[in-house]
């Protein structure tokens, strides 16, 4: 698990006017086990819009003292910057702290589970303990919703964010649901993650994914011509990792073909992304007969009780496209399947874990998804 470490100092140096933050000096250095994490992200590079310009001042604030709480949740759906705060938060304190060797823990929640199991299995369990909860000044977490039905991690981190906060830690956890939408959780960690702020990050509005096309443009030394950003950002709506995969394709093909960033060339690789044009024409029953033709399954197979493993899996990547392109609730999604809105909740989460992970599972279900617009 990554924290700071004064050998080496982030990327990203602060600006001047922040102010230093006031952590407690109680404990001494972290283990071994956390090393240095490299952030990717700061605050300099966040496009700032009426989407999330509530999270973007939460999560400055949550660095500068001024949010008033040491607890702050990020919500949106997967793409739309949480990670990229989480970052500039693990920077920003990194730099600015008042003391020469902050420490700031950094781990998915499935990453805390991971290492949870492996310390019971090696009994070093209060050597985890002490990691998590007497070693850290700050801990960034995400994906919390991983934590679902795992009743034994779920224990371990109630009790590690009691600690924390008892010792007047900073906690920013993330998720792509509310505490009030997930399922299977204690209701004692649920009250935990209600404590501090929420912000939610909500889909880019036009000016503001024009102005995330010509920031990712600049990384890679482009300016695009005023015709291309507007058309990218007319077609590229909801997932700003889709923004940054296009624009750095359409550099490189480019470069590598030597010639000009045109409206051709850019329809050329807008071919390979979802966008705005064919997600409005996926219905829930055009989704259900996409899976049912990818997976060679029948309708009444798919909304079965079967628990076998394919069917399962095709019954969740249902789920998650439905949630994606469609405007239904998860109750809603999940009547259509003769489903619960748990195990919806349930099923989204596994297919986005898996192509997160790229694992070959994983792979897989990415070039499902991926080929549901030339359906």
């Amino acid at each position: 698990m990554p924290a700071s470490s004064p050998a080496q100092q982030p990327q990203h140096v602060a600006p001047q006017h922040m102010q230093q933050m006031g952590l407690p000096n109680l404990t001494p250095a972290a283990p071994k086990t956390f090393d240095y994490h490299n952030w990717r992200f700061c605050f300099d590079d966040f496009v700032v819009g009426p989407c999330n310009r509530l999270a973007f001042a939460a999560a400055s604030g949550m660095c500068n003292n001024q949010l008033m709480t040491n607890q702050l949740f990020l919500n949106s759906a997967p793409g739309l910057g949480k990670t990229h705060l989480l970052q500039a938060i693990g920077a920003q304190i990194a730099t600015t702290s008042n003391r020469s060797n902050v420490r700031v823990g950094y781990a998915t929640a499935e990453e805390f589970t991971r290492q949870l199991i492996l310390a019971i299995r090696a009994k070093e369990v209060e050597r985890f303990k002490a990691q998590y909860r007497e070693n850290l000044d700050v801990l960034l977490l995400e994906d919390v919703h991983f934590l679902q039905g795992r009743q034994v991690a779920q224990d371990e981190m109630l009790a590690t964010l009691i600690a924390l906060e008892n010792r007047g830690c900073k906690i920013v956890m993330s998720s792509s649901f509310l505490p009030r939408e997930l399922k299977d959780i204690d209701g004692h960690l649920t009250s935990r993650l209600n404590a501090g702020f929420l912000a939610t990050i909500d889909t880019p509005d036009f000016d503001t994914r024009r102005r995330i096309v010509t920031s990712k443009a600049s990384l890679h030394q482009v300016v695009l011509p005023g015709e291309v950003s507007e058309y990218l950002a007319d077609n590229l709506r909801d997932d700003v990792r889709q923004i940054e995969s296009c624009i750095k394709n359409l550099v490189l093909k480019a470069r590598l073909l030597g010639e000009n960033i045109t409206m051709d060339l850019a329809a050329d690789i807008l071919q390979n992304y979802t966008t705005s044009n064919n997600v409005s024409h996926f219905s829930l029953q055009k989704i259900v007969r996409f899976i049912c033709e990818s997976f060679d399954l029948t309708y009444e197979q798919l909304s079965s009780k079967t628990r076998k493993r394919s069917v399962v899996m095709a019954r969740n990547t249902a789920f998650f496209l439905a949630r994606r392109y469609t405007d239904l609730g998860l109750k809603q999604i999940g009547s259509q399947f003769n489903r619960r809105h748990s195990t919806v909740l349930k099923g989204i989460t596994n297919v986005e874990r898996e192509i997160s992970l790229q694992t070959p599972l994983g792979r897989q279900l990415d070039t499902v998804v991926e080929r549901i617009k030339t359906f």
